[in-house]
């Protein structure tokens, strides 16, 4: 607290990362964020990091030397950058001092994963997962509101994007992890992070290949439920969207639709601070990625051996 000013100091994020996702959403939503003070902005590339920090007014750092530079002007750091790329980078903020705040899916192997759940925990700092239907405003209240309803019997949830369709011109296509990993662990962490909260946690789990990146899963949850989830990236245009819907006792309830990735983004830097001021733990922390990652390696294992 600053006694002067009798008001909270700006939390100092610094970004990881200078691709689309850091450009359109990320830094946008930090330098505008009343509550934080975007205390630079890290890239591979000298000249992206440059222009990125010119754009939102901070400092660029890049090389070995700037993470660390970086790390020691922040409070905490956000990620931009590819998973596995993500996940060693966290347990360094994390063992620096540093709260994180991650994209899904935190890392693409259980060991990677749980590094950086492990590093948060030794090092006690705040950690939240940016799955987006859990902090765009929206979408986080029905998700609360179905959680706290009980006698579900089923639920569908589909996320079909056509980021590589035939004709596709987006940006996010250039991502090579994305074209390695598929819909699986690009929007499969967004649909189990709806799921789980509402029918409790995964307990058995069927993965199966559809057609070109497509994966079908069935899930049984603790609760009793069951539920079916098809995710995948290549979807033609006209296929392409999300659903996610329960069944119980009390009728049927579909997801309402969300105003874009930044609000969310902004949602999940709130929950942050909120953790960061509380000492309380998000539902959506390194260890719940940590879970995510578990679910989705299993998922890859079955459907790759399908």
């Amino acid at each position: 607290m600053d006694s002067a000013a009798g008001t909270t100091a700006p939390l100092r994020i610094g970004l990881l990362g200078t691709g689309p996702w850091a450009r359109n959403t990320q830094a946008p939503a930090l330098a505008a964020h009343p509550g934080v003070e975007l205390s630079g902005v890290w890239g591979r590339r000298a000249e992206a990091a440059d222009a990125l920090a010119a754009a939102h007014g901070t400092r660029a750092y890049t090389g070995e030397e700037g993470i660390d530079a970086l790390l020691e002007t922040s409070d905490a750091v956000a990620f931009a950058l590819p998973p596995d790329v993500q996940a060693p980078l966290a347990v360094r903020a994390a063992e620096a001092g540093c709260h994180i705040l991650m994209d899904k899916p935190v890392a693409t192997t259980v060991e990677g994963a749980r590094a950086v759940a492990d590093a948060v925990e030794r090092a006690g700092v705040a950690s939240v997962v940016f799955c987006t239907l859990r902090f765009a405003p929206e979408t986080s209240a029905w998700i609360a509101e179905q959680a706290a309803v009980d006698g579900w019997f089923t639920a569908r949830a589909q996320w079909l994007g056509s980021l590589y369709a035939e004709g596709s011109t987006s940006e996010y296509a250039d991502s090579p992890w994305r074209r390695e990993k598929g819909g699986l662990w690009d929007v499969g962490p967004h649909a189990l992070s709806v799921l789980i909260p509402v029918l409790g946690d995964v307990e058995h789990l069927t993965a199966a290949r559809g057609p070109s990146d497509t994966t079908h899963l069935i899930l049984r949850h603790t609760s009793g439920a069951s539920s079916t989830v098809t995710l995948g990236l290549s979807a033609p245009p006209g296929a392409a969207g999300v659903e996610i819907e329960f069944r119980g006792e009390r009728g049927t309830a579909s997801i309402p639709g969300w105003d874009g990735a930044e609000t969310a983004f902004r949602g999940a830097v709130d929950a942050l601070a909120e953790a960061v001021r509380t000492g309380v733990p998000h539902a959506c922390d390194a260890r719940f990625g940590l879970h995510l990652t578990e679910l989705l390696v299993a998922a890859e294992t079955q459907a790759q051996a399908d």
